[in-house]
């Protein structure tokens, strides 16, 4: 059997700008690669940050607005009180919560729905 490689999902976007404000500006993802068939066509696009990769599409049918990722952070209380610190008029996250099933997390809503729960490593 050959081995697997981490899946990278891909979250439905409906504006461009929007998407990277939320992923570029604010949670500080660069931009690896970007497509579009034509001028005037929908964009899709390569995101990562360290080891978490995305792919985010304008394209009807690629993916389905409301998706919901786990994201592990090695940092959980850094990356909060980094992102607390930017001025994103549109999330303005807590302190990471205890979870029942041994994690702290603090979940985000990306402006077209998608839920990305961002981690500390399970104990």
């Amino acid at each position: 059997m050959s081995g697997l490689s981490h899946p990278t999902p891909v979250l439905r976007i409906f504006d461009e700008a929007k998407a990277r404000e939320f992923y570029v500006d604010w949670l500080d993802f660069a931009v690896d690669w970007e497509h579009r068939f034509g001028d005037d066509f929908p964009i899709y696009l390569q995101v990562s940050r360290g080891d978490c990769v995305l792919h985010l599409s304008e394209h009807h049918g690629d993916a389905t607005p409301g998706s919901h990722l786990r994201i592990v952070c090695d940092d959980i209380d850094g990356f909060a009180a980094a992102l607390r610190a930017k001025d994103y008029k549109y999330g303005k996250p807590g302190a990471p919560e205890e979870k029942p099933w041994g994690t702290r997390e603090i979940l985000l809503t990306d402006p077209f729905g998608n839920r990305l729960a961002f981690s500390s490593p399970p104990q």
